[in-house]
């Protein structure tokens, strides 16, 4: 694949510097770093983003997440792997990526109040806002991802 736009990030400095801006204020915020990656990888899937699943594939594993989890994660509704707080994240991850065909479902919702502070709730929505417009970003303009390592070594 042909990036459309070689390094996007250098046309819209001040943009991807409020985005950056944003990302840090959602990881200052105390909610889990392992969370926020498993909400990034989930949406990523969705969107079909292979730049940003590799990213986060790679960040939660950096973070300590099991491959198995990983592996997983498009399925998490039938593991039993994910705590609660984890499945009321995914499922609000997966309505708000999906708002058009969900309109963000009471039922998704009061699974989301039920095991997040208001606070909380807020930062998460943030998070799968932002990590949706990089997603966005990476497919319009066919951002490439890393190679394999595990592979590239051989």
């Amino acid at each position: 694949m042909t990036p459309r736009v070689d390094n996007p990030y250098e046309h819209a400095p001040a943009g991807i510097k409020a985005l950056m801006a944003l990302e840090g204020s959602i990881r200052a915020s105390g909610l889990e770093h392992g969370l926020l990656e498993l909400v990034k990888l989930r949406a990523s899937q969705i969107n079909g983003c292979a730049y940003c699943i590799g990213l986060h594939a790679t960040q939660a594993r950096r973070q300590g997440e099991s491959e198995m989890r990983i592996y997983l994660l498009n399925a998490w509704r039938e593991s039993t792997l994910y705590s609660e707080r984890e499945r009321a994240a995914l499922a609000w991850t997966e309505a708000l990526t999906r708002v058009a065909e969900t309109a963000a479902p009471d039922g998704d919702y009061a699974a989301l109040k039920a095991a997040f502070t208001d606070a909380e709730q807020v930062q998460l929505t943030l998070q799968i806002g932002a990590i949706n417009l990089w997603n966005r970003l990476q497919i319009g303009l066919r951002g490439v991802h890393d190679g394999d390592p595990s592979r590239d070594a051989s």
